[in-house]
């Protein structure tokens, strides 16, 4: 049986699944019921629709076995390369670990995946539930793997992203050295790779991408699960889909995709948004939560359109870039307002003094020297001139003018 790129089964996903192909199955994105024992509803914001479903069980035991039924199906229909996430809360994930080990193996469990939000006051007494599970699994150890990396923690020290580390005679990790004993960099800067802990935030009351179904998750969350474990035009299946989330990121990203609920007013809204997908942009993912708190991380915006992680904990460099320069590493530092050119080369010069001969750049915001002029520049940084640096420059004089002969400013 072919399956059609995007569809949408109204009924119970056992049934459903059980018409799907045997290893048919890129990646199954499972988020059930919860057992909060609750009817859970929802209206969209204009008042014209009310979604809703119950959560209601007679026991664990029940519950238990409506997720065993319908997990077998989904392990049957699993490619040898396929992998299923579980998505669950303090309620059952207890019992979803329990079950996922007995069908799919306790070998084939790759990670518990930590959802991390922040979420608005409420008047219960304790701790504000700020957090998610998915539970991670595979269906062999062939499981298709994307790798993806993120900036570097503000934590990490300089020397541990620009230097490559050995073990010496003893086994003890040490910075490597060439035959002269300069330092050894350690290729271009990828950064380090995902972890289980993923701060992505929940959707907000006024998000346009809200559309008022009980549960609703962000797009955001559920690309980054289609992106670790599939490739364009592989099929990913929502046995739960509900306002049809998995489908609309599917789609974005130009994978397949099937959806299955029991609501067909789910699957009206799920057809809704498949008609013109939309997703919320994050200022948190885009900048890091540092950019909450750290002003001078607004002024990497001049860095807009080049690979590059910020450097948090150093005076002297702001950022690296992820490309090497002739075999060494870029090292780079936007001028602050309160500062002359050479009091900003110095600082850069010297952070990155014993960095493995790094590449120097600065970026010129304010064209303004100290008393000592072009003659104090440290000859092994580049001076880049800034968009609005630039501006100002061409309106206030008739002529670009070169700072010097020998240290030009270059306009980018």
């Amino acid at each position: 049986m072919k399956q059609k790129s995007q569809m949408l089964h109204f009924g119970d996903c056992l049934t459903v699944l059980k018409t799907l192909e045997t290893g048919s199955v890129d990646l199954f994105y499972i988020d059930p019921p919860f057992f909060t024992q609750k009817s859970h509803a929802l209206t969209t914001r204009d008042g014209s629709t009310r979604y809703s479903f119950k959560d209601l069980w007679s026991s664990r035991e029940g519950y238990g076995d409506f997720l065993i039924e319908r997990l077998h199906e989904c392990r049957r229909c699993l490619k040898s390369t396929g992998s299923l996430f579980f998505h669950c809360d303090e309620n059952a994930g207890h019992i979803a670990r329990l079950v996922l080990d007995q069908i799919f193996r306790p070998d084939n469990f790759q990670s518990e995946i930590v959802w991390s939000f922040r979420r608005w006051s409420n008047s219960k007494k304790g701790l504000i539930p700020s957090h998610q599970t998915i539970l991670f699994y595979s269906q062999s150890e062939a499981f298709k793997f994307n790798t993806i990396t993120t900036s570097y923690s503000e934590s990490t020290n300089i020397d541990q992203i620009l230097q490559k580390r050995v073990r010496d005679e003893r086994g003890k990790a040490i910075y490597a050295r060439d035959h002269a004993g300069d330092p050894v960099t350690n290729g271009g800067k990828r950064g380090v790779p995902l972890g289980d802990v993923w701060e992505i935030p929940y959707l907000n009351p006024k998000a346009r991408e809200r559309v008022g179904y009980p549960t609703q998750k962000p797009v955001l969350l559920i690309e980054r699960i289609i992106e670790l474990c599939t490739d364009p035009g592989d099929l990913v299946v929502d046995p739960f889909c509900g306002s049809g989330t998995t489908l609309v990121a599917a789609h974005l990203l130009g994978r397949r995709a099937i959806g299955i609920d029991s609501s067909q007013e789910a699957l009206d809204l799920a057809k809704q948004r498949l008609a013109n997908p939309f997703k919320t942009e994050s200022r948190l993912l885009e900048r890091g939560r540092e950019s909450y708190v750290r002003t001078d991380l607004e002024l990497l915006e001049c860095l807009k359109g080049l690979g590059y992680h910020p450097v948090h904990r150093n005076k002297g460099i702001d950022a690296i870039l992820e490309e090497e320069w002739c075999g060494k590493p870029v090292c780079i530092r936007i001028q602050r307002s309160d500062e002359t050119i050479e009091d900003a080369a110095t600082a850069l010069c010297n952070a990155a003094e014993r960095k493995g001969g790094a590449k120097l750049i600065l970026v010129v915001v304010e064209p303004r020297w100290g008393l000592l002029g072009k003659q104090n520049l440290p000859a092994t940084v580049t001076l880049v001139q800034s968009t609005t640096a630039a501006i100002r420059k061409s309106l206030s004089e008739p002529h670009a003018i070169k700072l010097s002969s020998k240290y030009s400013v270059a306009v980018g």
